[in-house]
This record gives C-alpha cells, sequence and structure tokens, in this order.
C-alpha cells in the first residue's frame, strides 16, 4: 500500500495542475494557442476517464464488495448506491451553487458580471477538485496500478480545470492575481480530498470502501456530463476534437497493460 508521504505527492502534483491551468491564462502575452491545446486535453481527458470508470474503479468496487458474499449483485447495490449518490451530488452543485460554469474558457461574460456568480462557481468547482483528490487517493489505497491510473486520468483534466477557474474570475471582472488566487484556492481542495481520505483510512480500514464508488460517481460525471459535452459543442468547429476521446481511451488500455507487464 502507498505511504502517506506518496499520496501527499500524488495529490500536490493534481493540484499543482490546476494553478498550471491558471498561469496559463494569467501569464502576460497570453494566445489562443494554448485555448486550442486545452481543447484537445479535455477530449484526451474525456476518454482516459471514462476508460479509468469502467474498466478500472468500477470492477475494482466490484471485488471490494462482493469479497466474501455469495450474492455479488446484492452485495454491490450499497456500491452502485454510492455511485448514484455521487454523481447526483455534482449535479445538484452544478445547478444549483455553480451553474455558469463549463470546462474551457468562460466566454459567456454577461453571464458573469456580478462576483457572487464568479464566487459560486469557484465553490461548485471546488467541490468537484475536492472529489477529484479523493478519488486519486481511494484508488491509490486500493491498489498501486488502480492509483496510478486514476492519477493520470485526474490529471489530464485538472489544467483546463485551472483554465476555467482563472478564466471566470477574469470574465467577472477580477485582477490576474484574483483568478490565480482561485486556481490556488481548488487547488488547495483538491488535496484536502487526498488528506480527507488518508486520515479517514488511517483510523477506518473500511473508508476506501465508500470512497470509492462515492468519488466514481464524481469522475463519471465530471467525464460524461462535463467533459464530453464540451466536446460535442467543440468538434461543430473541429470535428477532429472527438477522435482525441477515442485517444483518450486507447492511452487508457496502453498503460492498463504495461503496468500489468
Amino acid at each position: 500500500m502507498i505511504s502517506f508521504g506518496g499520496l501527499l505527492f500524488f495529490g500536490a502534483l493534481v493540484a499543482l495542475a490546476n494553478v498550471l491551468g491558471g498561469l496559463l491564462l494569467t501569464r502576460p502575452r497570453t494566445t489562443l494557442r494554448d485555448a486550442h491545446v486545452l481543447r484537445y486535453l479535455i477530449a484526451l481527458g474525456a476518454g482516459f476517464m471514462l476508460a479509468a470508470i469502467f474498466l478500472e474503479i468500477l470492477p475494482e468496487v466490484v471485488r471490494l464488495w462482493g469479497a466474501g458474499q455469495d450474492d455479488i449483485s446484492h452485495a454491490v447495490l450499497g456500491a452502485m448506491t454510492l455511485l448514484l449518490l455521487g454523481y447526483l451530488l455534482i449535479h445538484l452543485f452544478e445547478h444549483t451553487i455553480a451553474p455558469h460554469f463549463h470546462f474551457g474558457e468562460e466566454t459567456h461574460t454577461e453571464a458573469m458580471l456580478q462576483p457572487k456568480a464568479a464566487y459560486a462557481a469557484i465553490a461548485g468547482l471546488s467541490i468537484h477538485t475536492f472529489f477529484d483528490g479523493v478519488s486519486v487517493a481511494a484508488a491509490f489505497l486500493v491498489n498501486f496500478k488502480a492509483g496510478l491510473l486514476v492519477f493520470v486520468a485526474v490529471l489530464l483534466h485538472k489544467v483546463p480545470e485551472g483554465f476555467t477557474a482563472a478564466s471566470i474570475m477574469l470574465a467577472a471582472g477580477r485582477s490576474p492575481r484574483r483568478a490565480l488566487l482561485a486556481t490556488l484556492i481548488i487547488g488547495a481542495a483538491t488535496l484536502g480530498g487526498v488528506l480527507c481520505v488518508a486520515l479517514l483510512q488511517a483510523r477506518l480500514d473500511v473508508a476506501v470502501m465508500y470512497a470509492l464508488p462515492f468519488s466514481a460517481g464524481v469522475t463519471l460525471y465530471v467525464a460524461a456530463s462535463d467533459l464530453i459535452p464540451e466536446v460535442n459543442h467543440m468538434e461543430r468547429k473541429n470535428p477532429l476534437v472527438s477522435i482525441v476521446v477515442f485517444a483518450g481511451v486507447a492511452l487508457f488500455y496502453l498503460l492498463h497493460r504495461l503496468l500489468e507487464s
């Protein structure tokens, strides 16, 4: 099992990726080239995340909940309930607390003129990123291979997340410094998710059994309800973006096979 220090290391890496996304937008002489790269990164991350959920996380959830049980379908009912709750939680936050943001550069400035709307959106993104950290930590506590695959899946969409947070603040008329601070906040939320799972696991061995399916539901929402619709929107201008989703799935499969061998 990975050490506490190892969890912090991987958690810090994904948190720093949020800050990197903000730097792409707030640094001097920012060009649109960064936005074009992010489109492909969003598509790649969507494919990789979907593959990680269905081919790595869910099989591990079934294994954990079905161990020693005669009726596996009944045993994993609780796990699937937690997955659904995780999915619905993010849906609730996105459509009540922070209904105005989407992944990528925020272009609907008229919806973000009120600072309260921008801060609400950052709060919603922080919920996302907290469970990013939960997903990474829970997967690593199951086994290192699962943790590494989930780490890569989360890492691929952390830069667009940071970019989104910074663009929301800039669209609300905040300064580049405030925009960068927003990325630090959502990065800290990621690290907070890692710490919560690590501390709970140290005191309660079964914590990962509950954290893994719940965080899988959150990750599924990000991939299927946030990233894929964004890809569908972007493909109107560039059909190649949708092909990159399949490249993300292929990348997961390749990395999965390499780790197994």
